[in-house]
Order: structure tokens, then sequence, then C-alpha cells
């Protein structure tokens, strides 16, 4: 039997520490995967002198954002014990789980802030302090309407995005790939932070021939902007970022497509 994804070739954008179950799993149903991370994750030290303010059980709700957001708390703030935890996608959830830390709010069919604020549980938050755990230059969106609601928000952010440089001998092989057939091509990214990074660490040239090729990513929002970037590929919507739902999108594609049968 074929392997679904044989013959294609995945781009794969996720920070180093993250990319390898992506990986591994594409490449056990045939793809061949190019390692391009497009940022890099570091660390943001909160000042002595908050970390009691911003200490998750002086709140009622603890907010993390993802699951960056999660490791890099940890490892500073105190782990919460009294106050009630939502988590914004189930990947964020599953590194709080592996810390013993239990979900109390977690959205159904996507992973983002709005897929949190339609929970019941923030739906009407008068007077109840939230902390949003984030990296650096989050989207507003989430305080904005909590505090609409009549929420007491506050924010700590605990990571920040940094874009990576590119490996030549990586470069190299994604240069080879696109001139062998780009149509074999699938970029996966899983936020416009992260496509906008790639864009910027590839020479003009292959970033413009990158554009030609499918494109990966999660939900509308995404998509949205890679079409205002001048994305010309295909474009293919997986519902959220996780590897299970970006690997559905994936095998579709391929089935789809005939990516697995010979050009």
């Amino acid at each position: 039997m074929t392997a679904p994804l044989a013959g294609l070739t995945v781009v794969v954008t996720r920070p180093q520490r993250q990319a390898g179950p992506f990986i591994e799993r594409a490449t056990r149903a045939g793809a061949w995967c190019i390692a391009l991370p497009a940022i890099d994750i570091e660390p943001v030290e909160v000042g002595a002198a908050d970390r009691s303010r911003l200490a998750p059980d002086a709140h009622d709700w603890a907010i993390y954002t993802s699951a960056n957001a999660v490791e890099a708390s940890l490892e500073q703030l105190p782990k919460p014990v009294h106050c009630r935890i939502a988590a914004v996608g189930r990947a964020t959830a599953r590194a709080l789980e592996s810390h013993g830390l239990s979900v109390d709010a977690l959205p159904e069919g996507r992973s983002d802030s709005e897929g949190l604020l339609a929970l019941p549980a923030f739906a009407a938050p008068q007077g109840q302090r939230v902390l949003i755990v984030r990296g650096v230059g989050g989207r507003e969106l989430l305080r904005e309407h909590l505090q609409k609601r009549g929420a007491v928000v506050n924010v700590v952010e605990v990571y920040r995005r940094r874009p990576a440089s590119a490996e030549p001998a990586v470069l190299s092989a994604l240069a080879s790939a696109l001139t062998a057939d780009s149509r074999r091509i699938v970029v996966a990214v899983t936020s416009v932070d992260v496509l906008d990074a790639l864009l910027g660490l590839l020479p003009g040239p292959l970033a413009d021939r990158l554009r030609t090729c499918a494109l990966l990513l999660p939900g509308e929002r995404v998509a949205s902007a890679a079409r205002e970037r001048q994305w010309s590929g295909p474009i293919l919507v997986a519902p959220t970022a996780e590897d299970g739902s970006m690997f559905a999108a994936l095998e579709a594609h391929a089935t789809n497509r005939g990516a697995a049968a010979p050009p």
C-alpha cells in the first residue's frame, strides 16, 4: 500500500523544540520533511516586584494562550493552585496537564481568543480578576473584550518570538525541491507571526517561489493574512494549529489532489 504522503515535501516551520512530533508523523506517512524553523522562543523575565501581583492565584482565572506560555510561566511564576485555568486550545491544555494542572475552560473546534470568548465561563465576568499569560506582542482581543465585559484583566508576557536564521544547507534543500517540482511542496505554518518570519528569513527570489506552493495553516484569520502577503499557491485551512488537525488537512490535500500519485 502506498503511503498517503508519498512524493510530498513538507516544509515544517515550527520552532525546533516543537517540530519533532509533526515531522515524525509526516515522515511515517511517506513525506520528505524539510525542517525550517521560522522563529525561536526565548523567555522574558518577569520582574521580582511583579511576581506577586501577577501570580495566577491572585486572580480568579489564569488564561494560557499557548504551550510556550505554559512552559515559560511555570519557570518563574508560582504554579496555580486555587484559581480556575483556561487554555486557548488542546495543545495548551496538554502542556498544563503535563504539569498536573486541570483545565476548567477550553474552546471546542477552534484554538483562538474568539473561541475562549465564546465560552459561557467568560460571557459575564464582571468583577472577576483575570490573568492572561502570553508572549510579547500577543493579540489584544482577549483583554479588550474581557475588560468590556467587566473583568479586571492583567497580562503577563513570559516569552518572545525571535526570527530564526536558516542554515545554508536547508535553503539549498528547499531550492532543490522547488526546482524539482514546486507542486509537490506544502509549507506548514501555525500563525501569522510564523508566516511573516518565514518570508523574512528567505532570500527574496526564494520567498517568491515559495509563495506558489501549497500553504497549510490554521483558521481563516491566518489564511486571510497569507492572501494579504500575496501567497498565490493553494491555501489549505486546518481548524486548529494542533498537530492532529494540521496533519488531517495535509492528508486530505494529498488524497484530493493526488499528491501521492506519480505525475
